[in-house]
């Protein structure tokens, strides 16, 4: 399971830095009235390859700072919640092997067994999660590092009307 995981990681890391090689660094909008060209300062790749070496490294490149704390936060918690689990796991495991060895096999300690294996792998699951998901965070903060909400702000407008 986790060299299918490993894997899938590992491909769609290189399926965006393919994507990331692609894409120019100047784009051209158009507007109702004229042209406006935005230049990319930030660099996509450079932001997604400091994320891949150190989890929120890319965020802080991008000027996100807010978004750091969350990102480790959230891998400290699942590291912390895969390592108790490993460690219950391979208690019950040793109950189970050594209850089995003496003739009086203890089902308790089979089902806690799996109970705490499957809530590992569940926990290995989220950190790789949270992983892919701060690389792609990376990659679409750097790509909308430039964007100005305000300058075409004044032109768009929401109505809501409701009539009872």
């Amino acid at each position: 399971m986790r060299k299918i995981l490993l894997l899938i990681s590992v491909v769609f890391f290189f399926v965006s830095l393919k994507s990331s090689f692609a894409q120019s660094n100047i784009s051209d909008f158009d507007t109702s009235s004229d042209s406006v060209r935005l230049i990319n300062t930030k660099s996509s790749l450079g932001a997604v390859l400091r994320s891949a070496i150190l989890p929120g490294l890319g965020q802080i490149y991008n000027e996100s700072y807010w978004k750091v704390p969350i990102i480790w936060g959230l891998t400290g918690w699942f590291v912390y919640n895969w390592i108790q689990n490993n460690n219950y796991y391979i208690d019950y495991k040793n109950l189970y092997i050594q209850s089995v060895s003496i003739g009086q096999e203890n089902s308790n300690y089979k089902i806690f067994r799996e109970f705490y294996r499957d809530q590992r792998d569940l926990f290995a699951i989220y950190l790789g999660l949270t992983y892919f998901l701060n690389l792609v965070d990376a990659y679409v903060d750097a790509q909308l590092f430039n964007f100005d909400v305000n300058s075409i702000g004044d032109k768009i407008s929401f109505n809501l009307r409701i009539k009872f």
